[in-house]
C-alpha cells in the first residue's frame, strides 16, 4: 500500500510540473505574438532567456519519469501514463521553441513598420493557446472528448495558415520591396501551426493513454 501511495504521489507530481509546462507555454505565446504585433524587439528577447526553464522542466519530467520506471516497474495503465507523460513533455518543449521563434521573428524585423495590422496571425495563436490549455487539461482529466476537440481546432488553424500564405503571397507578387518582411511572416505562421500540430499530438497521447491506442489526429 505504501509502495502505491508513493507511485500515486510521484504521478501527481508529473503532472504538476507538465501543468506549469502547460502554462509557461501559453503565456510565453500570448507574449510573442504581442511582441510581433507591437514590434517590441526588446520583450522578444526576454522571452529567448526565458526559454531555458522550460528546457530545465522536461529534464525533470525526465528524471522523474526514470525513477517511477526503475523503482516502480509499472505496467499497463500506470506505464501508458509515465510514457504519456514522456511525450507530452517533449511537446511541450518543442512548442516552446516554436514559440520563441515567433519571437525571434520579431528580432528579426527589428521593429520595422508592418505592412499591414496582423489579424489572422493573432487568431492562429489565440486557437493555439487554447489548445494548449485544453491539451493539458485533457492530460490531468483524461478526458478524451477534449482530446478529439483539438483536431477540430487544429482544422481551423491549419485553414488560417493557408490564408495567410495567399495573402502574403499575393502581397510579395504586387511588392517585391515587402518579400523580406513577408517571409518572416511566413515563418512565424508556420510555427504557430506547428504549434497547433504538437497539441495535437498531446490529444493523441491521451487518448493512448486512456484507450490504449493511438489515433491520428493530424
Amino acid at each position: 500500500m505504501a509502495a502505491r501511495k508513493e507511485f500515486d504521489r510521484g504521478l501527481a507530481d508529473m503532472a504538476q510540473l507538465l501543468m506549469r509546462m502547460g502554462r509557461h507555454v501559453g503565456q510565453a505565446l500570448g507574449v510573442a505574438m504581442e511582441t510581433l504585433k507591437n514590434g517590441d524587439v526588446a520583450r522578444a528577447e526576454q522571452i529567448r532567456k526565458d526559454d531555458a526553464a522550460l528546457n530545465e522542466q522536461e529534464a525533470q519530467i525526465h528524471e522523474m519519469a526514470t525513477r517511477l520506471i526503475l523503482t516502480q516497474q509499472p505496467v499497463a495503465k500506470d506505464l501508458r501514463r509515465i510514457l504519456a507523460a514522456l511525450r507530452i513533455a517533449s511537446d511541450l518543449e518543442r512548442m516552446g521553441d516554436l514559440a520563441m521563434g515567433v519571437a525571434r521573428t520579431t528580432i528579426r524585423l527589428g521593429g520595422e513598420p508592418l505592412i499591414k495590422p496582423l489579424v489572422d496571425l493573432p487568431r492562429m495563436a489565440e486557437i493555439a493557446v487554447s489548445m494548449i490549455a485544453d491539451a493539458i487539461r485533457s492530460f490531468a482529466e483524461e478526458n478524451v472528448d477534449l482530446a478529439y476537440k483539438m483536431a477540430r481546432q487544429d482544422d481551423q488553424v491549419d485553414d488560417l495558415f493557408a490564408q495567410v500564405v495567399f495573402e502574403l503571397e499575393t502581397v510579395m507578387a504586387k511588392n517585391p520591396a515587402a518579400i523580406r518582411q513577408c517571409v518572416q511572416l511566413a515563418f512565424a505562421a508556420r510555427y504557430l501551426e506547428r504549434i497547433a500540430d504538437h497539441a495535437t499530438n498531446i490529444g493523441e497521447s491521451v487518448i493512448y493513454l486512456v484507450t490504449n491506442r493511438r489515433p491520428d489526429l493530424n
